[in-house]
């Protein structure tokens, strides 16, 4: 029978500590000893005790036959198979070591045991020799391996003590251990589960113990190599030092292969530089031609020899190149005989991938600085409309007040002509009543003119009718001998002052005689009404939220106007472009149809209807901004077959700062024929870029405009036209003649500006603002234009000629150099411009009424 020990700590234990390197040969074993006596421990422990960091499982075999006997409770739940790889097993080690000895049955003590030392030479399972293991493992402390030992061989020794004492109440019949025996293993195992406890928690004890050695030992690693690169750093920077030095270079840099995002050090030499007797050095400098992110440093001095001064500079990680400057802190520069310092960067963007990166970064700066501006200017219109809705209710109120004055003197005035009633023509009854008291009014029908009416109607209001017609009754008869009396029931308007009314022979809209008391209608005052101090305030009140509603009412058409205006102005502006962009689609047009900035867009050509028609290849050749663009042309692309067999087309990627698209095309790579539209180019408009395009200066030079001066027209095409170029940013003059007849309210701001003379004749110059549009006003003082028309005089010839020519001289006096449109004058000037060797860019204007 083979019957498993655990001497020290299960085998699964990951370290194995060797004071005296052995050579050993281990069968693990699972279980523990039923039957073996505590002397056994002293031996081996006593054997421990010359190997004490020793630790592991023996496999010992004894005579005795324990098959019949009954296997003992362990707290492993493994199954009687062989352990599997890496399991370590629970084994009691107290109850390994106790002492069996059952008087009951007769036997001897000791027959089936043996002790541990005659085990271990019968069978010779563990040599330990004198050879060395060749397993390097780490020592644990020799001291606290004696002390465990101590601990584990004291607890063996409590344990079986125990199990002496519990010896005398086991009974063994047939092989079967009675009751008391097993809740005894039941207590043992829970001895040795403690103690295995502690064995896992010494071993993670041991195990920190370890990582923090291995991380001490990673540390002194990590600095001897620190230690290493910066003695290596130190060596290279003093070799190229000297080389440097002679050579007469006075400025390097470490590494000398610059990257982008790297930390650099720049050296000086200032007893080579121009700020050799300076106390302070300091760099400025600027990557990419001084474009991107700007820097200065103070350097320091060196441990170099030679008068070697550096510092530490952070390389962007967009930078293609690093430009730098020396100075003193104030006027004394070494910029390298006016060159600057530069230093490549490798490995980053070039100088065209920093332009694209720049791009990007102005249009979010842009789309950042758009959203601020729309919520600046949200934040003033609200403050706008917040003042303006403040100063309109100020103003209402003022007017409700004044309305309020002027309704109260009137209503004192009727109150002063009103009574109770009139012997014989009407009366009231009763003659004290209030607001909402049913009265009656009697009427005599024979005291005036409708004394032959066959119906008698009262119409009535009150407070000088104050809401017009609200009382309308029928009058009925009565049986009084002295005189036609008629009444009609009326209830009393509960804020009435004063009741108004007339009588008639019929309803409205059907009378035709009245008896309005010669004029003057029927009043008669409420005896008992509010009092007229409160009814004063209820009445500005209400005055006031009238005129606040139909002002709201007033501003909402207004508004809904305008945005219908513009509404449809968009709408316009964007049929006319999609117009344009489809009138030439059978030449040339793109998809998508509006080129947006930034975007890849085909470009389809026909070259049939063009010079190209029948060559066999078409060349696509194609810039930006009115060929202006930063990159200039790019490459000729030969163009592809399209599906439409009757196109070909090419791919351009539009950059973001495009505000146009220019292109023409020809027959080969490097020229032939082209198709440049007649020397004109195409152009297709884009939308959406960072740049725009620089605005045109624009005179419109007009003998008419609406609403100023209008005849026919031609006056409102150049308003509406000056309008529309406006709107494309561009500026907008007008120059007319002042006549005797314009319309001056439409003029905003007119005001006189200065005066030149033309051939004996001055001119005064006037300005103004006409729908926005900025306007010159030329009056001649021999009164050419004070005829009281514009057109129709004898002379209109002389005075136009006049005119166009005076208009050309105030160009030259003002320094402008516009380019003109001009309406049917277009010849003189054309005259006018050859006589006087003038260069500008005329326009005639084509219109159905010239």
């Amino acid at each position: 029978m083979e019957v498993g020990l655990q001497v020290q700590r299960s085998f699964s234990y990951r370290r194995h500590v060797f004071h005296h390197k052995t050579s050993s040969k281990i069968k693990p074993f699972i279980g523990s000893f039923p039957l073996v006596k505590t002397s056994h421990i002293s031996s081996i422990t006593s054997w421990r005790s010359k190997h004490p960091a020793c630790g592991f499982s023996f496999e010992i075999t004894a005579s005795a036959d324990f098959s019949r006997r009954r296997q003992r409770r362990t707290s492993t739940a493994r199954p009687n198979s062989p352990a599997p790889k890496g399991f370590t097993p629970k084994a009691p080690v107290g109850a390994s070591t106790q002492k069996k000895d059952t008087k009951n049955n007769g036997e001897e003590e000791g027959s089936n045991t043996a002790t541990v030392s005659q085990i271990m030479e019968t069978h010779n399972i563990i040599n330990i020799g004198p050879e060395k293991d060749k397993k390097q493992v780490a020592e644990i402390p020799r001291e606290q391996k004696i002390n465990k030992d101590k601990k584990i061989v004291e607890a063996a020794s409590a344990e079986s003590e125990k199990v002496q004492g519990a010896e005398s109440n086991q009974v063994v019949e047939n092989g079967v251990i009675s009751r008391s025996e097993e809740v005894n293993i039941e207590a043992k195992e829970i001895a040795v589960e403690a103690r295995q406890s502690d064995n896992m928690k010494n071993d993670r004890i041991l195990g920190d113990e370890s990582v923090r050695a291995d991380e001490r030992i990673l540390e002194d690693a990590m600095k001897l190599k620190l230690e290493m690169e910066k003695n290596l750093r130190k060596e290279q920077i003093e070799r190229i030092a000297e080389e440097n030095f002679s050579r007469g270079s006075r400025v390097f840099v470490y590494p000398q292969l610059v990257k982008p995002d790297q930390d650099i050090e720049v050296f000086l030499n200032r007893s080579l530089s121009t700020l050799k007797n300076e106390p302070d050095v300091l760099i400025m400098g600027a990557f990419n031609d001084w474009r991107w992110k700007s820097f200065t440093f103070r350097l320091n001095k060196t441990h170099l020899n030679g008068d070697w001064w550096s510092c530490l500079i952070h390389v962007s990680k967009e930078a293609y190149k690093m430009d730098f400057v020396f100075h003193n802190g104030h006027n004394v520069y070494d910029n390298n005989n006016k060159k600057d310092f530069c230093i490549p960067v490798e490995g980053g963007m070039d100088q065209f991938a920093f332009d694209d990166f720049l791009l990007e970064e102005k249009c979010k700066e842009l789309q950042k600085l758009a959203k601020e501006q729309a919520e600046r200017e949200r934040a003033e219109e609200e403050k706008r409309i917040g003042e303006a809705e403040e100063a309109a209710s100020e103003a209402d109120k003022a007017q409700a007040r004044a309305e309020a004055a002027k309704r109260r003197e009137a209503l004192q005035q009727l109150i002063k002509k009103a009574s109770s009633s009139v012997d014989k023509v009407w009366y009231i009854d009763p003659s004290e009543f209030r607001g909402e008291d049913m009265i009656k009014v009697y009427y005599n029908k024979s005291s005036g003119p409708l004394v032959h009416a066959g119906d008698i109607w009262i119409h009535g209001g009150y407070n000088n009718w104050k809401d017009g017609l609200s009382i309308v009754q029928r009058l009925v008869s009565t049986e009084r001998k002295d005189g036609d009396w008629w009444f009609a029931s009326v209830v009393v308007p509960d804020r009435a002052l004063v009741l108004d009314w007339v009588f008639a022979d019929g309803p409205p809209q059907h009378a035709v005689v009245y008896d309005n008391n010669h004029r003057q209608d029927f009043h008669a005052v409420v005896p008992k009404s509010i009092p007229e101090e409160l009814y004063w305030v209820k009445e500005e009140l209400q005055i006031y939220k009238k005129l606040r509603e139909e002002r709201r009412l007033k501003e909402e058409a207004i508004r809904a106007k305008t945005e219908k205006k513009a509404c449809l102005k968009a709408e316009t502006k964007e049929r006319t472009l999609k117009r344009f962009l489809l009138s030439q689609k059978h030449l040339v047009y793109t998809e998508p149809l509006d080129v947006q900035a930034g975007s890849t867009v085909t470009v389809f050509y026909n070259p049939a209807n063009t010079v190209l028609s029948g060559k066999s290849e078409v060349w696509f050749r194609c810039s930006f901004n009115r060929w202006t663009h930063r990159k200039g042309p790019l490459p000729p692309q030969k163009m592809l077959p399209s599906a439409n067999n009757s196109h070909v087309k090419a791919n351009v990627k539009v950059p973001l700062d495009a505000y146009t698209m220019d292109f023409v095309f020809s027959e080969r790579e490097d020229g032939g024929i082209f198709d440049n539209r007649d020397g004109m180019d195409y152009h297709i408009p884009v939308f959406g870029g960072i740049a725009k395009e620089p605005p045109m200066h624009i005179v419109h030079i007009a003998v008419e405009m609406a609403p100023i001066a209008k005849v026919g027209g031609l006056g409102d095409v150049v308003t509406s036209l000056s309008r529309a170029v406006q709107d494309l940013n561009h500026s907008v003059d007008i120059i007319l003649p002042k006549y005797d007849c314009l319309n001056h309210s439409q003029v905003k701001d007119l005001q006189y500006q200065r005066s030149y003379s033309l051939n004996g004749t001055e001119i005064k110059v006037w300005f103004g603002k006409v729908e926005g549009i900025s306007v010159y006003f030329l009056e001649p003082q021999n009164g050419m234009f004070l005829r009281g028309c514009i057109y129709g005089c004898q002379n209109d010839g002389e005075r136009f000629v006049f005119f166009c020519h005076a208009a050309l001289e105030f160009l030259l006096q003002i320094g402008s150099h516009p380019v003109s449109l001009v309406p049917w004058a277009v010849v003189m000037l054309l005259v006018i411009l050859c006589y006087n060797g003038c260069k500008l860019f005329l326009c005639c204007l084509s219109h159905s009424n010239w």
